[in-house]
């Protein structure tokens, strides 16, 4: 999948966009993986900025397919994971060959990004850890209280969360 392609699921180019392609790119390529079709990859992203979505385009590694998952650190961080090798990588963007003059310049940040060489951007690390679990598949149930189907891992009492815990769920969207 090209760069601009990933632009038009994102809806837009920008800095985190870049970062996140280039990264994506650095972790498959130190694993000589290609983009998973089910779950042979695994991707752990320590953001939900616009980066993700390059993983996503480039990994194949969805919250749909159970193979991307979630950690709310505020890092540039991904852990690529492949099934087929045993092998995992830690990806950051690090960013210290940045030139401070092109700060302010959105557009030329983005083409350096896009073309700067890796090692002055981001640092690839090999990381054993302990194979993620495949994605589960639970049953729907209906929640005693609202009647709408839930995933039964997340009933409360037999309750949906939403109807159980109202302050958890947030501010009525409608």
């Amino acid at each position: 999948m090209t760069y601009q392609e990933i632009v038009g699921f994102h809806g837009h180019a920008c800095p985190g966009l870049a970062i996140g392609y280039r990264m994506s790119l650095a972790g498959l390529g130190a694993l000589a993986s290609v983009r998973a079709t089910d779950e042979e990859l695994v991707a752990i992203t320590e953001n939900d900025a616009c980066g993700v979505d390059a993983l996503q385009c480039l990994t194949g590694c969805t919250f749909g397919k159970g193979n991307l998952r979630f950690r709310d650190y505020g890092k540039s961080v991904y852990t690529l994971y492949c099934r087929n090798t045993l092998r995992g990588v830690r990806v950051l963007f690090h960013g210290r060959g940045f030139p401070e003059e092109l700060r302010d310049d959105r557009e030329a940040r983005m083409a350096w990004i896009l073309t700067a060489p890796e090692e002055e951007m981001i640092s690839v690390t090999p990381v054993t850890l302990e194979e993620p679990e495949p994605a589960a598949i639970h049953r729907t149930v209906a929640c005693c209280q609202c009647g709408e189907g839930v995933m039964e891992t997340r009933l409360r009492g037999g309750m949906c969360i939403p109807c159980r815990e109202p302050e958890a769920a947030g501010p009525a969207i409608g």
